[in-house]
């Protein structure tokens, strides 16, 4: 199965949050579920910037159940999410880059330490469900 590492918070968004984009600077022509990575660096800047950007955007049940910085697992799979389609454009509040992966049907799982990758990566069968 293939895996893509995603810096937190976005990556915890994605899987609890309603976060429907992914934002990249490239297209891809993967389709099909795929494993979310949360890596393992993310600054204080990058969890006030989502934090700022949910509270601006209204998503009160984000917002209840957002983690505190030291509380996001990081530095391993922390779900999966179809990628159906990838986007110059998108009228998702989440859209914010060059392209977007549109995601849906996300679904957390336990958390499975491992390096990332940059770009979509394999990840070994008794690693995920």
């Amino acid at each position: 199965m293939k895996a893509l590492s995603i810096r937190q918070p976005w990556a915890w968004l994605i899987i609890h949050g309603g976060k429907d984009i992914e934002n990249r600077t490239w297209h891809t022509k993967l389709r099909g579920r795929f494993l979310v990575h949360a890596s393992k660096g993310m600054t204080r800047q990058e969890y006030c910037d989502a934090l700022d950007l949910v509270m601006r955007a209204a998503h009160i049940d984000v917002l209840r159940g957002f983690p505190m910085f030291d509380d996001l697992e990081r530095g391993g799979i922390i779900g999966s999410v179809e990628l159906v389609d990838s986007v110059d454009n998108s009228e998702s509040p989440w859209y914010m880059g060059e392209k977007g992966f549109v995601l849906r049907d996300p679904k957390p799982l336990p958390f499975v330490p491992m390096k990332g990758r940059l770009g979509f990566f394999n990840v070994p069968a008794e690693v995920h469900p």
